[in-house]
C-alpha cells in the first residue's frame, strides 16, 4: 500500500517540478488488441472492444498487466525526487495509532499500530489493573503478511471469540473460535464464508452467512448469487450447520443476522442490492418461527435496541433522512410504528451505549452528535473539538462511559472517553504526527452543478495560498452506494499539501450525505448527475483560480474509479 500511495503522489508532484517536460521522456505504451464485442442497451449499440481483459485468469491479461507496469516504472524510476518523497512519506506514516476500545468480559480490547506495521494489532487491557498485552497480532499470521484479521465477535460474557481471517485479500474467509482466557482454539476452522458477520447465541454457537462454495481456481471471479444464514453449533462439523434463512425457500442476494443485546431476538436483514432490505425477527426465548416485519426492499430498517418486546429501529421508511421508531413485537406492522426521534433536515445515524441512543447527524457532511434516552428525550449535544467526523459511541447497556473517535483533514484520528452521566469528554489517546496543523486551512464551499443543484465541497491547502491558477490540485470523489465522504485524516494528503498541493473533496450525488434522495439522484437513469457534479467541481476550482486543467488531477477508487 505504501508504494501504491507513493506512486500516486509522485505522479501528481511531477507536475509541480516540471520533470516530464524538462527530461523529454517519450512513453510508448504497448498495443492493446480490440475484439468485436457489442451489447445493446435501451436500443443503442455499445461496443466493448476490451471485454477480453475481464478474464483475470488468462495468460493474455497477465501479460498485458506486466507490459503496462514496465512502461509505468520505466518512467517513475527516473524521477530524481522520488526517493526524497518516499523518505518523507515513511516518516509521516510512522506514528502510533490507537482505535476506540470496547469492553468484553474483564478486558478492554482495542487495535493499535506502532506506525509502520502492515496490519493493526489487537491489544487488551485488564479493567481492574490496567495491564496491557498483545492479544492477536495479524502480522504473524503468515510469513509474507498476506493473511489479515477482518472481523472478531465476542460472546456476551467475553469468554469466547470468533475470529475471521482473509488470505491474500480474498472475500472468502475462514473463521476459528478461541477462548479469550488463553487463546486456545475451540473446535474446527470454518471455511468458505463470505460477506458475513458473526453473532453469538450464548456460548453454544453463532450465526454467520455465506454463499455456495466456488469451484477450485475461481474464488476471485465466481458468481455469488444467493446468500444463506447458518447457525454453527460449537464443537460440531461445519457440514452439520443448520440453515436458518435463505436457500431455495427464500433466495436473496445478501442476508445478515444479528441478535439484540439481551439475545432474545434474532434479527434478519435480506436484500437484493446494496440499498433497501426486508426485515425479519425471531423470538429465541420460545423458539417461535421467523416473523416477517417488512417484506419489500423499498427502504432500510435496522434494529438498534430493545426493552423486552419494545423494539427500537432506525429506518428511512417515510423518512429519507432516517428516523428512530419503536415497534411492539406482538404487533410489528410498520403502520403501527411510533416516532421516537423524528426525521430532521439532516441525515441521522445511531449507536447505543449505557441505554442511551447517540444520534449522529451529518450536517453538510460534518458530524453533530446528540445523546437521547430510550424514550426519545434529548439529553444533550456532545461537544466536539472542531468541524470533522465522529465514529464509534458503541458500548453495552450497563456501561457508564463510552469511547469515540474524532478526525478531520488536519486532525489525526483521536480517541476520546465520554462520561454518559456528566456529558464530559476527555482525550484518551492522541497520536503525534510530524506536521504542523496550523499551517493549513480547510474551507467548505457550495458550487452549482449542471442542473442547478447546490453541491458542497471541502478544500484544503496551505495558508496564504496564491490563487493564480497554477496550484497542483487533487480532486477526489466517489459518488455511489450511499457512501458519504466526510472530513478525515490522511498522511499521504499531508505530503501532498506540504508540497504546495490543493486537496478538494466534493460531496457529489450518489453518496449518502443528504439521505436517500441524494443517493438515488446519482443512480440508474440519473447516474449522469454524478459525473456532472464532479465536472462542475473541477470547473469551480478553475473559475476561482485555484488551479487549471494543466494542474488538475482526478482520483477515485472502486466506484470512484468509474467516476474518474
Amino acid at each position: 500500500m505504501k508504494y501504491t500511495i507513493l506512486t500516486a503522489v509522485t505522479l501528481l508532484l511531477v507536475t509541480l517540478n516540471g520533470f516530464s517536460q524538462n527530461e523529454g521522456i517519450n512513453l510508448k505504451y504497448p498495443d492493446t488488441k480490440k475484439v468485436d464485442t457489442t451489447d445493446v442497451y435501451f436500443g443503442q449499440e455499445v461496443k466493448d472492444p476490451y471485454r477480453w481483459l475481464e478474464n483475470d485468469l488468462s495468460a493474455e491479461t497477465e501479460d498485458w498487466v506486466k507490459r503496462q507496469n514496465e512502461v509505468t516504472f520505466s518512467y517513475l524510476n527516473q524521477i530524481p525526487f522520488r526517493d526524497q518523497l518516499q523518505d518523507r512519506l515513511e516518516n509521516l506514516i510512522n506514528y502510533e495509532r490507537m482505535y476506540a476500545p470496547e469492553r468484553h468480559g474483564d478486558f478492554y480490547y482495542y487495535f493499535k499500530n506502532d506506525g509502520l506495521q502492515n496490519q493493526n494489532v489487537l491489544y487488551r487491557k485488564q479493567i481492574k489493573n490496567g495491564k496491557e498485552e498483545v492479544f492477536l497480532d495479524p502480522n504473524t499470521f503468515s510469513e509474507d503478511g498476506t493473511v489479515s484479521l477482518t472481523d472478531i465477535s465476542f460472546t456476551k460474557d467475553g469468554s469466547l471469540l470468533a475470529v475471521q481471517i482473509s488470505e491474500g485479500g480474498s472475500d472468502w474467509r475462514k473463521v476459528f473460535v478461541l477462548k479469550s482466557r488463553n487463546k486456545e482454539q475451540v473446535g474446527d476452522t470454518l471455511h468458505n464464508i463470505k460477506f458475513s458477520g458473526m453473532a453469538w447465541r450464548g456460548n453454544e454457537g453463532f450465526y454467520y452467512s455465506s454463499y455456495d462454495k466456488p469451484e477450485d481456481g475461481s474464488a476471485l471471479s465466481a458468481k455469488t448469487q444467493y446468500h444463506q444464514l447458518y447457525f454453527h453449533q460449537l464443537g460440531t462439523p461445519q457440514a452439520d450447520d443448520k440453515l436458518v434463512f435463505g436457500g431455495e425457500t427464500t433466495p436473496r442476494r445478501y442476508i445478515s443476522g444479528y441478535l439484540t443485546e439481551d439475545e432474545r431476538f434474532l434479527v434478519i436483514e435480506a436484500a437484493e442490492s446494496t440499498t433497501g432490505n426486508e426485515l425479519y425477527i425471531q423470538d429465541l426465548e420460545d423458539d417461535s418461527s421467523i416473523r416477517p416485519v417488512v417484506k419489500n426492499f423499498d427502504n432500510e430498517h435496522h434494529v438498534i435496541a430493545n426493552e423486552g418486546e419494545r423494539i427500537l429501529l432506525l429506518t428511512n421508511l417515510e423518512a429519507p433522512k432516517n428516523r428512530v421508531v419503536e415497534m411492539d413485537f406482538s404487533n410489528p406492522d410498520p403502520a403501527y410504528w411510533q416516532n421516537l426521534i423524528p426525521e430532521s433536515d439532516n441525515l441521522l445515524e445511531t449507536s447505543t451505549a449505557g441505554k442511551k441512543i447517540f444520534a449522529s447527524y451529518l450536517v453538510d457532511a460534518k458530524s453533530k452528535v446528540y445523546q437521547y434516552d430510550y424514550q426519545g428525550n434529548m439529553e444533550r449535544e456532545i461537544e466536539l473539538p472542531a468541524i470533522g467526523t465522529t465514529g464509534s459511541f458503541n458500548g453495552k447497556e450497563e456501561d457508564s462511559e463510552v469511547y469515540y473517535t474524532f478526525t478531520s483533514f488536519t486532525y489525526p484520528s483521536t480517541t476520546f472517553k465520554y462520561d454518559l452521566t456528566t456529558g464530559k469528554s476527555e482525550i484518551y489517546a492522541q497520536p503525534e504526527v510530524d506536521f504542523d496543523p496550523d499551517a493549513y486551512e480547510t474551507k467548505q464551499v457550495f458550487y452549482t452543478s449542471k442542473d442547478g443543484t447546490k453541491v458542497p465541497m471541502f478544500i484544503v491547502h496551505k495558508k496564504g495560498l496564491k490563487l493564480d491558477g497554477k496550484n497542483p490540485t487533487l480532486l477526489y470523489g466517489y459518488g455511489g452506494f450511499n457512501i458519504s465522504l466526510t472530513p478525515g485524516f490522511s498522511t499521504t494528503r499531508i505530503l501532498w499539501l506540504e508540497n504546495g498541493g490543493v486537496f478538494a473533496q466534493p460531496n457529489i450525488r450518489g453518496g449518502g450525505e443528504y439521505g436517500e434522495e441524494w443517493h438515488k439522484a446519482g443512480t440508474k437513469m440519473k447516474k449522469q448527475n454524478v459525473f456532472d457534479d464532479f465536472i462542475a467541481a473541477a470547473e469551480y476550482l478553475i473559475d476561482q483560480n485555484y488551479t487549471s486543467s494543466n494542474y488538475l488531477a482526478l482520483q477515485g477508487g472502486s466506484n470512484g474509479g468509474l467516476l474518474v
